[in-house]
């Protein structure tokens, strides 16, 4: 069945039924369904890499097609400074103090960029650079470009921490600047000639609209870089740098990431679209599971029976029982009896014009219809460069044997996102992980969109990738929902932030565990979770030489736990920034703004670093300098 078909056959069922359908609003899933497959292949391929501090290790078989290793238990000294800090000088680790110190001074960072530049205005830009080399920067970023950063990362790696790269410059919008371009950039051009008519028949839901107040997207983020569309040659710049950070990961490891942003790649106006379109179709397979007595159920577990789902299309008037049979079939759906959201999702396929994806009922008319009347042919096109911009930057991947990490955005971006980085994962990760989705666990959602993604990827049989995180949004995302009116996409407090991502990380874990097929990084800065995923392992058998679990930090935090990880064995990672000194201010000013809260909420690194410090002096290592 055709999703033009189905739909235009369901705009034609009683209606009055459909407009009683009440749910909650969520994001959708980034998942498209194939027939299922039983198969499930199991590669337990080990590298050459010897394991520190791991022990026992026990070899039980060590044949060609599967081996399997047993760890009794891994244990890792956190509290241990000399092996957490031997890759850092001394002068490093007072540079470290310092910038954490100061970290910690309200009025420093709240007045950081002020400082910065009246600091540049009067010191002159050739110290204003050098100084900010000795602090901030040096503390942050690993240099200007491609070629100053190699020393950085290759002491790392002999330290055993890889690198994800990551260039971190970014316009200096003031917010009136940054709330025209987001306001130009996702209301469409049939929205702006004439507005007055789309306020009265406009059928979209809020969330997925462009608001003024919340234009300035870096409002209440912290950790995460921000891109405003401007032109589509603005678009073809920014690809231009991420395939050369591509190519300088590349270059500088063998088996390094880099990370990519899909709103540097296109004009927003399509990621809100699409993301409604998403988020409309799995409300509906939501109200038929309803139906059928399965509203408490998970995601996963919504399996529809067919014949009772006949039953309810036809009572909505959709079309006669055998039509609805045939439709399915047609498919290829329905050949088991059920019906379940994956397959649901695949109702929704790609049409020769993209702008065939964002077709809606609408209950007024009883017509399909696109989410706006009219689509110029530049919209057109606009929508069809950012898929090519992705593709092409997912073909780079795989020729410079770099992994590709599509960060996360906001909730009304993401399922776009997802499903573009999904799409990507089902051509790109056949034979290995090169494309990884980012997953944050602060949202309600988190665990179905983690659970629906890797049963598909079961089905299909390709590499399931991903990195989880805790979230970046959540101050935005929350002003934002309840300014606007619609419910609030995030957990309600830390602890149960904390609850998903252990809840999501477990269940990957088992994933690794029966199907060799799934990779994970554990990007988090708590040192709970890191102990938390251990322990999995430990009782797993996951084995760190495997390279299937990846920890992952930023660039001059958590030394105390990156260090000791990349030196017992595990492929632990750092997000490396870098760029010019004056085009990563933002970058600098953020993690400045991060390091305040973190450092008031924990002494622990900067007592680590003293403590380092201190052993050293009464040591006798008053000039000490890494050896590698």
């Amino acid at each position: 069945m055709s999703y033009a078909k189905f739909v235009a056959s369901l705009i034609r069922a009683n209606l009055g039924n459909i407009n009683k359908i009440r749910i909650s609003p969520s994001t959708c899933l980034s998942t498209v369904a194939s027939p299922k497959s039983s198969q499930e292949e199991k590669e337990q391929q080990l590298d050459g890499c010897t394991v520190v501090q791991a022990e026992p290790l026990e070899l039980i078989s060590q044949t060609k097609d599967a081996r399997k290793v047993y760890l009794d238990n891994i244990q890792i000294d956190f509290d241990n400074t000399e092996e957490a800090y031997k890759s850092k000088g001394n002068l490093e680790l007072l540079r470290s103090l310092l910038v954490f110190h100061l970290c910690s001074v309200d009025f420093l960072v709240d007045k950081n960029k002020e400082l910065m530049e009246l600091t540049k205005n009067l010191l002159g830009q050739r110290v204003f650079e050098k100084l900010m080399k000795m602090t901030f920067y040096g503390q942050f970023v690993a240099g200007e470009d491609h070629n100053s950063i190699k020393p950085l990362i290759q002491k790392n790696q002999s330290f055993g921490v890889g690198a994800v790269l990551d260039y971190s410059v970014e316009e200096d919008l003031t917010q009136e600047e940054a709330e025209k371009k987001e306001m130009d950039s996702c209301v469409s051009e049939a929205e702006k000639e004439s507005p007055g008519v789309f306020v009265s028949t406009d059928h979209r839901e809020k969330k997925y609209k462009a608001h003024r107040q919340f234009g300035d997207r870096r409002g209440g983020v912290i950790s995460a870089r921000t891109y405003f569309y401007a032109d589509e040659a603005k678009c073809d710049n920014q690809m231009e740098t991420f395939i050369n950070c591509i190519k300088a990961s590349g270059g500088a490891s063998s088996d390094g990431f880099s990370a990519i942003k899909m709103t540097a790649l296109g004009r927003p106006q399509f990621l809100l679209q699409f993301s409604e379109v998403l988020v409309k179709w799995r409300q509906f397979f939501h109200f038929l599971a309803a139906q059928q007595g399965k509203s408490d159920m998970s995601a996963l577990e919504k399996i529809l029976e067919l014949e009772q789902l006949k039953e309810n299309l036809a009572q909505l008037g959709v079309g006669a029982k055998d039509d609805i049979e045939n439709w399915f079939t047609g498919e290829k759906l329905g050949s088991s009896g059920t019906i379940d959201l994956l397959d649901w999702n695949s109702l929704i396929t790609d049409t020769t014009k993209i702008s065939n994806l964002l077709m809606v009922p609408n209950v007024e008319t009883g017509q399909l219809e696109p989410l706006l009347s009219t689509f110029t042919a530049e919209e057109e096109s606009q929508m069809k460069r950012m898929l090519q911009r992705v593709d092409i930057l997912a073909k780079h991947a795989v020729e410079n044997g770099v992994r590709l990490m599509v960060d996360a955005e906001q909730t009304y971006f993401q399922p776009a996102i997802s499903r573009l980085t999904l799409e990507m994962q089902r051509k790109f990760n056949r034979e290995k992980p090169v494309i990884f989705n980012t997953y944050q666990c602060y949202l309600k959602e988190a665990y179905d969109n983690v659970t629906l993604d890797v049963e598909l990827s079961r089905r299909e049989g390709w590499y399931f990738g991903a990195k989880l995180v805790r979230g970046a949004y959540m101050y935005q995302e929350r002003a934002r929902a309840q300014e606007i009116g619609y419910e609030d996409p995030i957990n309600p407090d830390y602890e149960a932030t904390n609850r998903m991502y252990h809840k999501c990380l477990e269940y990957v874990l088992e994933e690794i565990e029966h199907n060799r097929k799934a990779n994970v990084m554990v990007a988090t800065h708590n040192e709970d979770t890191v102990k938390f995923t251990l322990e999995k392992m430990n009782e797993m058998s996951l084995s760190p030489v495997e390279n299937k679990v990846y920890f992952g930090q930023l660039l001059g935090m958590c030394d105390q736990i990156s260090f000791p990880l990349g030196q017992a064995g595990f492929p632990v990672y750092k997000y490396v920034p870098y760029g010019p000194v004056n085009e990563v201010i933002p970058y600098l000013s953020r993690r400045a703004q991060e390091n305040r809260g973190f450092m008031k909420g924990s002494q622990r690194e900067r007592s680590l670093l003293w403590k380092e410090l201190r052993r050293r002096l009464v040591g006798g290592q008053v000039f000490y300098r890494p050896v590698y």
